[in-house]
């Protein structure tokens, strides 16, 4: 049996992420992140006057912006495990005979289909960023340092105070982008704490998605 003492450090060492509070991600350098879901749009499916029009659209939402913006796509496989006790529940109460016969079958379609390939899922999301370092910054040139991480800047002592705060400017922030994007014609929605949980565990155990790890205290 291994030595306790020859165990390297958690796996949570190595993540940027301090703790997730009220909807809103703290990382270890004392900035804030808030997590937005977004829509999808299929361009293919626009004319081509609407297609320039969201794409223009699209221009001016990233104009808008005097801060890093993060956009995330996420590939993730589908769980079907819900949806078929779903299915096998409705089949147990089923009096028509040929319905329970269609469910029957309809059931037995999906599994075979769902074992011969994983079906995926894109989701999209837009990260909204606050750092008190970069709101402090008193010349162009400091605040250029602090949005490319020029240097390790130091961290601030988050005071519940001060969370606050930087929340309500992160929250400030979080409202333009989701009317910015709106006009583009995505909705957005920020994520909360326990959303954010099974996002990050999800992220980081691939393999294990669909098990329901964290509850919402």
């Amino acid at each position: 049996m291994a030595d306790e003492k020859t165990k390297g450090p958690a796996s949570q060492a190595f993540l940027d992420i301090e703790k997730i509070e009220d909807g809103v991600v703290v990382l270890k350098n004392g900035g804030l992140r808030s997590v937005l879901m977004c829509s999808s749009r299929n361009l293919e499916l626009e004319s081509t006057d609407s297609q320039n029009a969201i794409i223009s659209a699209y221009a001016d939402f990233l104009n808008s912006f005097d801060w890093p913006l993060q956009i995330v796509v996420h590939s993730r496989r589908l769980d079907i495990k819900p949806y078929l006790a779903e299915l096998e529940e409705r089949l147990k109460v089923q009096q028509n005979e040929l319905l329970k016969i269609q469910t029957s079958e309809y059931i037995d379609f999906i599994k075979n289909f769902v074992s011969l390939s994983d079906i995926m899922v894109k989701r999209f999301y837009s990260v909204v960023p606050f750092d008190p370092i970069e709101s402090t910054a008193e010349n162009p040139i400091e605040k250029l340092g602090s949005l490319i991480k020029l240097g390790a800047p130091k961290k601030e002592e988050l005071t519940e105070e001060k969370f606050k705060e930087y929340k309500t400017q992160l929250l400030q922030r979080t409202d333009h982008m989701t009317l910015a994007l709106a006009h583009v014609g995505v909705k957005a929605e920020p994520l909360d704490t326990e959303a954010l949980l099974e996002l990050f565990y999800n992220l980081y155990n691939p393999e294990e998605y669909g098990t329901k790890i964290f509850q919402q205290q």
